[in-house]
């Protein structure tokens, strides 16, 4: 939350951005707009929950004081594609040419918190209807150019896009360009069925995390369970509605709290965590309404006029972050060393923490969140460049990871109370490459434990998994030097400054017998 900002404090401001030579001119006008933006008073809320935003305590993710787009917008382009786009005078795509360059024009127009859209669809699914009697050949050659055009006209990591169940030619050709092309953008998950998809893709998407660290591996019979219709991975790994999204995302800082916190544990869940928890959702509930009935998006957006986007699809979600550092202070008050991540006590305590919390996120019906029955939807947020003493969502906390089985053992029982998305990122040793599919055995033991996404990335890779979203070595070491046209370079290089991203602890797997025993 920003106080309105003066008239000098805002032409200082304006002047720092228009004269900066390591942005350009698209990432100007994005700080310009928040600038502007930050002259609005804030949707109406409590003094409490104004000074609760003003101190971290509960952080709205710098959405802006005046929310005049949803945060993550996820079109149902299936439908768009059948019905064609008046506002855009596009007709329905008959062929595949078509098919491209229809979504190519439609991606610039979709609006999110970061300037660009930040879900492209299930692309795989999109497209297999529109392939005809073309050879794998002339695919790849078409893809290849869309996958560029992606890459540099929506340069942010968070742009997010998804293949699969199924195994198809998209979804194998799409794995083979990434191979090949290297792109921090799209970020991509592959949504994974046992029933459905084959060990072949998985195999696929393994050897392509090897290379470019992505795609994300989605339990997708877990995930589509939470929602009447189609879902979609968007930005780093939220899951949310296709033909909808989330209006906004506040986050509670755990660890804050605790510091705040004077009483014992059954005091902290019953009436510390309760107290901020029922604020943050008033701050989601003021941030929606302000959305929905003083901007009237849903009334005057083309994307929801012609049903591409409809507001029974939406939904708000209620993140937190710094559950490690609540954990491991809650334990020692109470006189035990153990710690989130190694010890099971320490664990369920964890465990304990997550389940109060959703019973009072479910607890509170919510304007305009009929995409979850009137709920925001619980989310462990991943955390941003800013967070130094706080690790991401319920994350155990960087380089005091325990070994691969135990820290599946210790993350995966809480999975399935977040269904606006969860993620815990592995780091593998480099010798894993000989062991592929070792990695197959994790991937469906972790799913089998009740993980919801299973994330790993190399040591030594070129690409480093900072939240949910990527960014190139070569290009931290650009924007360093003379700023980068990936808006979200500058995010990536606070997170190594500040997070440490960067030292993960390496996972080192011997065989893959050894692993499918372990499961």
């Amino acid at each position: 939350m920003r106080k309105n900002i003066s008239m000098e404090d805002f032409n200082k401001r304006a002047f720092q951005v228009i004269t900066d030579g390591n942005l350009d001119y698209r990432q100007k006008k994005h700080h310009l707009a928040y600038i502007a933006e930050s002259s609005q008073a804030y949707p109406e809320v409590s003094a409490e929950a104004k000074e609760a935003l003003e101190k971290k305590i509960i952080c709205d993710l710098f959405e802006g004081n005046a929310p005049y787009r949803p945060r993550y917008v996820l079109p149902d382009y299936a439908l768009a594609m059948k019905n064609g786009i008046d506002y855009l005078e596009l007709e329905a795509p008959k062929d595949f040419d078509e098919a491209i360059n229809f979504l190519s024009i439609l991606y610039v127009q979709v609006p999110s918190i970061t300037g660009y859209s930040v879900y492209l669809g299930n692309i795989d699914q999109l497209l297999l209807d529109y392939v005809g009697d073309l050879s794998e050949e002339e695919i790849y050659k078409k893809m290849k150019l869309f996958w560029r055009f992606i890459d540099r006209t929506l340069p942010d990591a968070f742009v997010h896009i998804n293949i699969g169940p199924e195994d198809n030619i998209i979804a194998r050709v799409i794995l083979r360009i990434e191979r090949e092309l290297k792109q921090v953008v799209p970020n991509l998950t592959l949504k994974y069925d046992p029933e459905i998809s084959s060990d072949e893709l998985l195999l696929e998407a393994t050897k392509t995390v090897f290379e470019v660290a992505k795609p994300h591996i989605a339990n997708h019979p877990m995930t589509a369970a939470d929602f009447k219709g189609n879902y979609g991975v968007v930005s780093c790994y939220n899951s949310l509605p296709e033909g909808g999204g989330s209006h906004t995302l506040v986050r509670l800082n755990l660890k804050k709290i605790c510091d705040l916190h004077q009483g014992d544990l059954q005091d902290f869940l019953s009436n510390t965590l309760k107290k901020y928890c029922i604020m943050t959702l008033d701050i989601i509930e003021a941030r929606s309404k302000y959305l929905v009935e003083t901007v009237n998006y849903y009334e005057t957006d083309f994307l929801a006029k012609e049903g591409i986007i409809s507001l029974e699809n939406f939904s708000a979600m209620f993140g937190f972050y710094g559950l490690a550092e609540c954990v491991n202070q809650l334990m020692k008050k109470s006189g035990s060393q153990s710690e989130y991540g190694k010890d099971e006590d320490a664990n369920q305590l964890g465990h304990l923490i997550l389940e109060e919390m959703k019973k009072i996120v479910d607890a509170r019906e919510l304007p305009y969140c009929e995409a979850n029955e009137g709920k925001a939807f619980f989310h462990s947020q991943s955390g941003i460049d800013i967070d130094i003493e706080e690790t991401a969502g319920a994350r155990v906390p960087i380089g005091s990871e325990p070994d691969i089985y135990s820290h599946i053992q210790a993350v995966a029982p809480h999975h399935h109370l977040f269904t606006g998305g969860i993620s815990d990122i592995f780091h593998f040793d480099d010798t894993i490459k000989r062991n592929p599919e070792a990695v197959l055995d994790i991937v469906k033991g972790a799913f089998k434990k009740g993980m919801r996404m299973f994330t790993f990335n190399l040591s030594d890779s070129e690409f480093i998994r900072i939240t949910g979203y990527l960014v190139r070595r070569s290009d931290l070491k650009e924007f360093r030097e003379e700023g980068s046209r990936y808006g979200s370079a500058l995010f990536a290089a606070n997170s190594m400054d500040n997070a440490n991203v960067d030292c993960r602890v390496s996972k080192r797997v011997l065989s893959h017998e050894q692993v499918a025993g372990k499961y």
